[in-house]
């Protein structure tokens, strides 16, 4: 998919831990045609390589030394779907930890691995489109594009689809670690002095509390459709 005439279409889905955007990037991108990169995968891989390096985030220089190392990719299949790979080899299953969550995190709030990551995923969006979901996507990956969403819910609904995220990867968790979970990690996205998490005026925010997966997906591809169909008329 890309605009008439333009370059490859992206689409950016940004918000707080919990909401569900992967699962409606991942669906949106498959109505689109598009192909789905979850970016939050990239500081997964390596806070997953750091835990076994025993590298410390406050290490600036040993942060350095792990991003100079390690060799990671953005790999389109046949299907259409986007694998993660680091130093050659796929990184699912071995990235959904909660302790890897937390180091990717902290990596992420640095600049030496925020620059190196943002430069793969801008030339994945920008050779094949992409529909990117993450935490800066639409305020520093892909500013430009006019397909920006913010997805957001209540704390309570957020808490229970990460529940039920986890319970479907086999692993049991309370409501109270979940909700103090999500309340470390909004805390760290929102003040970490590189790219926040944050949405402006050129986002469409969208609370999806009392929505369906569906409901979502099909918003989202209505206003791609009326956005790219305006830039149409207008060129």
């Amino acid at each position: 998919m890309s605009a008439a005439g333009g370059p490859p279409v992206v689409v950016a889905i940004d918000g707080p831990a919990g909401v569900g955007k992967s699962t409606v990037a991942r669906d949106l991108a498959a109505a689109l045609g598009l192909p789905y990169v979850d970016t939050g995968a990239m500081y997964r891989a390596l806070g997953w390589k750091a835990l076994r390096q025993g590298v410390e985030p406050q290490d600036s220089a040993a942060v350095a030394r792990l991003v100079a190392d390690s060799a990671l990719r953005l790999e389109r299949r046949t299907d259409g779907g986007v694998d993660v790979t680091l130093d050659g080899q796929p990184v699912e299953p071995h990235i959904r930890a909660p302790e890897v969550g937390v180091m990717a995190s902290h990596l992420a709030a640095l600049p030496v691995v925020r620059q190196r990551l943002v430069e793969l995923q801008r030339a994945f969006g920008g050779a094949h489109g992409a529909v990117m979901e993450g935490r800066d996507i639409g305020t520093v990956v892909f500013p430009q594009t006019p397909f920006k969403f913010f997805l957001d819910a209540a704390p309570e609904v957020r808490v229970r689809r990460r529940l039920e995220q986890l319970r479907a990867g086999g692993r049991e968790a309370t409501v109270a670690e979940v909700e103090d979970e999500l309340l470390r990690r909004d805390r760290r996205d929102r003040e970490r002095a590189h790219s926040p998490l944050a949405w402006d005026p050129s986002y469409e925010r969208v609370d999806t509390s009392g929505m369906t997966l569906d409901e979502v997906v099909e918003r989202l591809a209505a206003a791609i459709a009326a956005r790219g169909q305006g830039a149409a008329a207008g060129a």
